[in-house]
């Protein structure tokens, strides 16, 4: 085995902020400058990518930052090449950090001769040299499956928790909503974290991008509702489950999505809903529009994963971010204001 003394960081043009920011926590954990890898990834005047690293990876420990958000295919390739370049100049491992999963809503046939996109980036993924995976709130948990490479997925949960607390703090009329059965499982964990009790949005698509009706089941009445997800799109079914919950007698309504994905109209429609605020994390790189709104928040992630890559490196647990305890002082000094 090469004698590997430090993790490196690689990052495509989805998110330099981001890596960036990764960069910087780990400099601070590490006590020492952790800088992203010189290199160049651009497009040829047909549309090509090309991808050349000016430093020496023979031997390191490589971590590749790059969500395949919006413009998916592009980010999705640029990704696979930057691994390439990497295996044929040596690197000892390739971790694959994408904090947004771009195609994991393609997880299943929903119907006949349609594919499972999720499952072929997954094998492309891996034919590209990728040897472990490093993600936030998969769409679907199962996607995990579709790799026999290891897959760490990272929760925002414990980071909203944290958020809530601050932002809510001594609130004792708290009432966290899925906005579909299908969020379930993701809504009652942020409910235990923040000692709150669920409520479900139960809605009926004709088909997608359209909400048909909706119900509430359980109690908002006098209730300031968190409605949790992982993923908002069009924000169409976010807007209008805030009109039903406050339809209901919910004294005000926020939400807390993890991937902000905010393409067509969303902006606006968040701009001009009765939802107070909409927090989202960095997953995502925030276009101006978001930037600009006044009721979207955005919530950092870097300290999360820098100290997931620190903890893949060293050999230690990675779901003990997962806890209250190692979380906060992760984030000491983010929640000690307003």
């Amino acid at each position: 085995m090469p004698n590997i003394v430090e993790p490196k960081l690689i990052s495509g043009n989805a998110n330099m902020p981001l890596a960036q920011s990764v960069a910087r926590r780990m400099s601070m954990h590490r006590g020492i400058n952790v800088g992203l890898v010189d290199a160049r990834v651009e497009r040829f005047n047909d549309g090509e990518i090309f991808v050349e690293v000016f430093e020496n990876v023979r031997g390191e420990d490589m971590f590749v930052i790059q969500p395949t958000s919006n413009p998916a295919n592009d980010n999705l390739m640029e990704l696979l090449i930057i691994c390439d370049a990497l295996r044929r100049s040596s690197a000892a491992r390739i971790t694959a950090v994408i904090p947004y999963f771009g195609y994991a809503r393609q997880d299943r046939r929903t119907k006949a001769r349609t594919p499972i996109s999720a499952k072929l980036v997954a094998n492309m993924l891996v034919e590209a040299g990728v040897e472990r995976i490093l993600t936030m709130d998969l769409h679907a948990a199962q996607i995990q499956g579709f790799f026999d490479i290891p897959v760490d997925n990272l929760y925002a949960s414990p980071i909203f928790a944290l958020d809530i607390q601050h932002h809510f703090k001594g609130a004792d009329d708290l009432m966290v909503v899925s906005p579909d059965v299908g969020g379930v499982a993701r809504a009652r964990e942020l409910a235990q974290r923040v000692n709150a009790p669920l409520s479900i949005v139960d809605k009926r698509r004709e088909k997608p991008g359209e909400v048909a009706e909706m119900t509430v089941i359980g109690n908002v009445k006098g209730k300031k509702c968190i409605i949790v997800d992982d993923i908002c799109d069009t924000a169409g079914t976010l807007c209008k489950a805030a009109e039903v919950l406050l339809e209901h007698g919910a004294t005000e309504v926020h939400s807390y999505i993890t991937h902000g994905v905010l393409s067509g109209p969303a902006v606006e429609r968040i701009t001009n809903s009765v939802m107070k605020s909409l927090v989202i994390t960095d997953s995502i790189q925030a276009t101006k529009a978001v930037v600009d709104c006044p009721n979207i928040r955005v919530v950092k992630t870097a300290p999360m994963f820098a100290q997931a890559i620190l903890n893949i490196w060293n050999g230690t647990s990675v779901s003990s971010l997962f806890d209250h305890e190692t979380l906060t002082p992760i984030y000491e000094g983010m929640y000690s204001h307003s």
